[in-house]
């Protein structure tokens, strides 16, 4: 009996130790791959060979590296690029353009991106709620309700729009009494 939990407490702790070392490994395998892309991404679109696909992807790994500054330059790049094609596509970049902004909580220039977004796709829910987002840091209560009101109107089932929105409605109505 003595013997048996010593061996229990051990074949535990090889046990977490064994799983936290998979977690470990798969996250540096992770790391390396994007900054090989990361590295090869900048290489490319250094020697001017690059596409607006290829500066959206630059600027979305900056972003997730939380590196704004750079990744506002990439998006820009993007929707300067000769081979983009307006639309669909042009609606993703000025979403992840107004993202950047919002993160340097630079809302003015965050809602600009989201309504030239909206404009280019104007079911883009995604959008819809990041200008939402944007009107309620600028205390801007009526127009982030529209904003989220619009969302529910192309996807009713928006748990972010909905969740929002019934916070504004509350508010609003807890100020006219």
């Amino acid at each position: 009996m003595e013997l048996g939990l010593p061996t229990i407490y051990l074949s535990l702790l090889v046990i977490l130790l064994g799983g936290a070392s998979w977690f470990i490994f798969r996250q540096i395998i992770r790391t390396r791959a994007v900054e090989k892309t990361l590295s090869s991404l900048r290489t490319k679109l250094n020697t001017g060979k690059g596409d607006a696909q290829d500066y959206y992807e630059l600027g979305s790994i900056y972003l997730d590296k939380k590196i704004y500054s750079q990744a506002i330059v990439q998006f820009q790049q993007a929707l300067k690029a000769k081979d983009l094609v307006v639309g669909e596509n042009t609606a993703l970049i000025y979403n992840a353009l107004g993202f950047a902004y919002a993160c340097q909580e630079q809302y003015d220039l965050a809602m600009r991106q989201y309504k030239e977004a909206i404009k280019q796709k104007p079911d883009y829910v995604k959008a819809l709620n990041n200008l939402g987002f944007a009107y309620e840091r600028k205390q801007m209560v009526i127009q982030a309700l529209g904003a989220y009101e619009t969302a529910l109107n192309y996807q009713p089932d928006n748990p972010t729009a909905q969740k929002r929105a019934d916070s504004l409605r509350k508010r609003l109505v807890s100020t006219e009494r």
